[in-house]
């Protein structure tokens, strides 16, 4: 009987640019020996590319609707994190009630990540319910979004001295109205998804990261926090007003997709909790501290590096000025570059290819971040 060789055996596929189970337009050269994955190789430049080349041949003030494009369900913890470090950069002073407004805006919109997450993961594998109601659960915190700021997904709201307006009357008791919606609704998604068997079965010791990877490649975030890491830059080094909201690091300890999948879950109801306690301690007062002309503004030269704590994980902007009316370097740490491509790298050898688009969603890469 002819022996074949490993080259025989293999066969390479290319899953996206245009696929279900591909999180935006990326694509995977992955590597099959029957359906069992021998290795992957990441493949990006379908979209759009050189965010930061492109922020330093503008004016500062014209970046904000560009920022939002680097993670577009994201888009607010690109604005907060450019708005501070120009805030930083110029020595402004920012209202307190603005900080807690900026808070309230970018826990709503871990939420809203949150939710679109869920439909994402439970309908790469079939349970097509979950993606229609989170979906739809979703769309109650982007009907907030739109009517604080005029847009569903792209806010332009946090600007450098503040945020663009106030409140709308009565906003605050709208969006208790939608926090209370989903606490009553968490519990059958639990039966539905983070109980249901197949949920387990599918999850439990997939992608199993070693923790050793963690420091070593930059793992940050939910991934990071499934092996037991109590990192977070809410709680470790605090921005806006996290310093003064009571809670604590959610942590796991299976190191795998189901374990990333429940710290995100319980995430979920620290993003409420959060959420009550800012509108409960927000104070009144301005929100807002006038501008220079931002046509003709411009920055002491200097540099600076702020991060936040965006759903995924660790986000910071790299910002230099030279004195001019433009940046003379951004650059942009996005989550996505460790996760989808060294850490999705080391985890793929033995995988089954049934498990590859799940893996890809329960690391919530975010292709232009990668593109940037």
């Amino acid at each position: 009987m002819k022996k074949f060789s490993k080259e025989d055996r293999e066969v390479k596929l290319f899953v996206g640019p245009q696929h279900p189970g591909v999180t935006g337009n990326m694509s995977f050269e992955i590597t099959l020996e029957g359906d069992i994955l021998t290795s992957v190789k990441t493949h990006v430049g379908y979209l759009h590319r050189a965010f930061e080349k492109l922020m330093e041949r503008r004016l500062f003030i014209q970046n904000f609707p560009l920022v939002c494009r680097i993670c577009v369900p994201e888009s607010d913890t690109n604005e907060e994190n450019y708005a501070r470090a120009l805030e930083e950069l110029s020595g402004m002073e920012i209202p307190e009630r603005a900080k807690w407004i900026r808070t309230l805006v970018l826990e709503l919109s871990r939420l809203q990540m949150f939710m679109r997450w869920i439909g994402g993961i439970a309908g790469t594998m079939g349970l097509s319910t979950a993606p229609q109601w989170s979906v739809g659960d979703r769309d109650y915190i982007l009907d907030l979004f739109e009517e604080l700021t005029g847009g569903r997904i792209y806010h332009i709201y946090i600007l450098p001295g503040g945020v663009r307006r106030d409140l709308p009357e009565g906003f605050e008791e709208r969006v208790l109205k939608v926090m209370d919606y989903l606490e009553k609704k968490l519990p059958d998604y639990d039966d539905l998804i983070f109980e249901n068997a197949v949920f387990k079965k599918r999850l439990k010791g997939i992608a199993k990261i070693e923790p050793s990877w963690v420091e070593e490649i930059g793992v940050t975030g939910p991934v990071a926090r499934a092996c037991g890491f109590p990192f977070d830059v809410r709680k470790e080094q605090p921005y806006e007003v996290y310093d003064k909201l009571d809670f604590e690091i959610i942590t796991e300890n299976g190191c795998d997709l189901y374990s990333m999948a429940m710290v995100r879950r319980r995430e979920i109801d620290l993003s409420i909790n959060l959420i009550r306690q800012i509108i409960e301690k927000m104070p009144k007062g301005d929100v807002w501290t006038p501008l220079p002309n931002v046509l003709y503004w411009k920055i002491p030269a200097g540099e600076t590096y702020v991060k936040s704590e965006a759903t995924r994980g660790e986000f910071g902007y790299y910002v230099v000025t030279d004195g001019s009316d433009k940046p003379r370097r951004v650059h942009v740490r996005g989550v996505s570059t460790p996760h989808a491509y060294t850490l999705l790298e080391r985890l793929v050898p033995g995988m089954n290819i049934s498990d590859f688009s799940v893996a890809i969603v329960g690391l919530q890469t975010c292709p232009p971040e990668i593109e940037r």
